[in-house]
């Protein structure tokens, strides 16, 4: 069976971070990683606009893609 879990950590075995932000994002507790998670996915899936805020979306992604890591690996 697959399972958003399983999509999530296929992706970061594949290191699509992307994707897995996309589908992580969406999870109703990703605990204390919450907030780094969601935040990378709005800011990747709006760039312009976190950009126009001041936001480095890079870095935004990097923490993101650390919080990933860290919930499930």
């Amino acid at each position: 069976m697959v399972t958003k879990l399983s999509q999530v950590k296929s992706a970061m075995n594949a290191e699509d971070w992307t994707e897995a932000l996309r589908i992580a994002a969406r999870f109703p507790r990703l605990g204390e990683q919450k907030v780094a998670i969601t935040r990378a996915w709005t800011a990747i899936s709006n760039r312009p606009l976190y950009e126009q805020m001041g936001h480095d979306v890079d870095e935004l992604f990097s923490v993101g893609v650390a919080a990933l890591k860290s919930r499930y690996s």
